[in-house]
């Protein structure tokens, strides 16, 4: 294997790493904050680590060879602004939902987008093959077990991290259009920056806000902050100039599992064996999705 592209594997594996340990940081963090807060705070940090690389005069990964120039400022502004608007409708469902269910299965749920960009990918045009659905079938039957109870009923921390799956699926999408149109870091702090601002704005309309609150989730928020949000979204964009994308999407699915482990050592979270078998299942859907779409 080539060296560069065994080493933008690792830095993917590290990305998986740090966003699977995310979801104890940001449920530990709800502890002392409100779930606008955290996600207030914590994008606020991610768009200042970034925005130094956005002042440059030369941006720090240069475009892709055969990548187009970048557009006039405009189309950061209102792709960042929509980019930001949907980031926050999904941060916002994924933090809310936390509250009520556990960081390995939040985890594992929101990995369902890799499931569902295919799916909308139909009203665009394309095509998925038949991995697509196979992987979506396995995805489906892993979610019922794993958060479906006997009774038929989903709980609604489950229900609020399946609807934002599908907005991550459609934030997705929007990068996927404006990344080759734009810099990758000036669309990221503009879009960033937009979610910090409404998730500040909510924060401070329905949630108490004390400095000592944020004090006490220093170290979650600024793990969702700094590693989570500014020191991993670049890790991704430098190692994905090398890796295939089929690397990045198969490694960076390795997310949901970090999720559940780390939820298993810190919190002391535990699957039953029905939710372990729901846990396989969905792997093996968003594996089989990304392999064989």
């Amino acid at each position: 294997m080539d060296k560069k592209v065994l080493q933008a594997d690792w830095l993917l594996l590290l990305t998986a790493v740090i966003w699977g340990v995310a979801f104890v940081a940001q449920r530990v963090g709800m502890d002392h904050v409100g779930p606008f807060t955290f996600n207030g705070v914590r994008f606020t940090l991610g768009t200042l680590v970034l925005l130094p690389l956005v002042v440059r005069r030369r941006p720090l990964v240069p475009p892709a060879p055969g990548q187009a120039e970048e557009k006039p400022g405009y189309m950061v502004l209102w792709g960042g602004g929509l980019a930001g608007v949907v980031l926050f409708t999904a941060a916002a469902l994924q933090q809310v939902g936390l509250v009520y269910t556990t960081a390995g299965k939040a985890g594992f749920i929101t990995g369902l987008y890799v499931i569902i960009v295919p799916i909308l990918g139909l009203f665009l045009g394309y095509r998925p093959r038949w991995g697509g659905w196979l992987g979506a079938a396995l995805a489906v039957a892993g979610l019922y077990l794993l958060s479906v109870t006997e009774d038929f009923t989903l709980a609604p921390g489950d229900f609020l991290e399946v609807v934002g799956a599908f907005f991550w699926a459609v934030h997705v999408l929007i990068l996927g259009w404006l990344s080759p149109r734009v810099r990758r870091i000036r669309l990221a702090c503009m879009q960033f920056a937009v979610c910090a601002l409404l998730s500040l704005i909510t924060a401070f309309l329905f949630e108490p806000i004390t400095t000592a609150g944020i004090r006490s989730a220093a170290i979650p928020i600024l793990y969702g902050g700094l590693l989570s949000v500014g020191v991993a979204y670049t890790l991704q964009v430098v190692a994905q100039r090398h890796a295939p994308p089929v690397h990045a999407a198969v490694i960076l699915s390795l997310e949901a599992v970090f999720a559940a482990v780390a939820g298993w050592i810190i919190l002391e979270e535990v699957l039953g064996f029905r939710g372990i078998v729901g846990c396989g299942l969905m792997l093996a859907g968003m594996l089989t999705a990304q392999l064989r779409s």
